[in-house]
């Protein structure tokens, strides 16, 4: 196959005056890119770098490829992870991934919550702040809450003083997050607890990978700490796998990962990411579509755990992808990970 790549590198984030510290953060290093190229040239196949949105459309009338490989962020708003994907479409070109509507979906935070609520997944409760006004009448959840972003990922605009525990801090972080991202604040109920991640591969039958716990600064009981853009940037968070926790509660968040998957229309993999109280209740915090394929991250992870490797899991997510477009007879798919992790 010839195999086009859309991403974003962290060097196509411009920067100027006023512009929030964590702009680029969901962006690729260079690294990535390459070593993703290095992984699908290594299975016989021929990568052709597109890079951004800008860059595609610049020779989509000339551009002569399979399939793209798609992990493009895009810049704007909450639209943005759909900017590649729609043209595609439009070109009637394949490619690897979900489709626009299900990037938008879960792009937005609020739409997405409330596909698990129609689904019945559970989901911290939550309301949606568009100014610092009357959040007196809005918070019917009462303290402590945690204020994020509407429609960003990677804890962009996360910070300790994101959980709030008073009027005043919630007014604070609401202002904040409305003046400087340039969009609404989702107001959600705070979990303490315990952090989880999972993978999640496949289409008609996708299965959960195993449980990642989340550590912070050597603690898995993370209680009222959380994961926050500055953790992302040093070396205090670590990924536990398989999680150090029981085998009903890995089965429960597990099972509850697939139907948030499915819940929102994710095709070939995806990653979804979970808070646990103390009485070991899962809550779905977010699903993300387009989950880092770096190896620092739990794409990299898991695939350890179960005996197979980060390589054969890429090439499996993009045979999956051929697959949906009938461009393969599916005999070189490699097993599915089964909902125990096991191959």
């Amino acid at each position: 196959m010839k195999i086009g790549m859309t991403y974003n590198l962290k060097s196509d984030w411009q920067t100027s005056d006023g512009d929030v510290v964590d702009g680029n953060a969901e962006f690729d290093r260079p690294e990535t890119i390459d070593d993703l190229a290095r992984i699908l040239e290594s299975f016989g196949h021929t990568v052709v770098k597109i890079g951004n949105v800008q860059k595609l459309l610049a020779q989509i009338d000339r551009l002569n490829v399979d399939i793209v490989f798609n992990i493009h962020e895009g810049v704007g708003d909450r639209n943005r992870e759909s900017q590649v994907p729609i043209i595609l479409d439009l070109y009637k070109i394949p490619f690897t991934g979900s489709d626009a509507l299900t990037l938008g979906i879960t792009l937005d935070k609020m739409v997405a919550k409330q596909c698990f609520i129609a689904d019945q997944i559970p989901t911290p409760r939550y309301f949606v702040a568009r100014n610092a006004d009357n959040l007196e009448k809005l918070n019917t959840i009462g303290f402590p809450l945690i204020v994020k972003t509407m429609w960003e990922g990677t804890s962009k605009g996360l910070s300790e003083k994101s959980r709030v525990e008073d009027l005043a801090g919630l007014k604070r972080q609401v202002k904040l997050i409305v003046e400087q991202y340039k969009q609404p604040a989702l107001v959600e109920e705070f979990i303490s607890g315990t952090e989880f991640t999972v993978g999640v591969i496949g289409n008609e039958d996708p299965k959960a990978s195993p449980v990642v716990q989340v550590s912070i600064n050597g603690k898995t009981d993370l209680g009222d700490h959380f994961y926050t853009f500055a953790l992302t940037q040093g070396d205090n968070v670590r990924y536990v796998c398989p999680a150090k926790i029981s085998p009903d509660l890995t089965k429960k968040i597990q099972d509850i990962a697939v139907a948030a998957y499915q819940s929102v229309g994710c095709r070939d993999y995806g990653r979804v990411d979970f808070r646990v109280d103390a009485k070991n209740n899962p809550y779905v915090l977010e699903i993300n579509p387009l989950p880092s394929l770096d190896r620092k991250d739990v794409f990299n992870l898991f695939p350890q755990v179960i005996g197979t490797t980060f390589e054969d899991t890429v090439n499996h997510i993009f045979n999956l992808a051929l697959k949906r477009y009938g461009l393969t007879d599916g005999n070189s798919q490699p097993a599915a990970v089964s909902q125990t992790g096991h191959r």
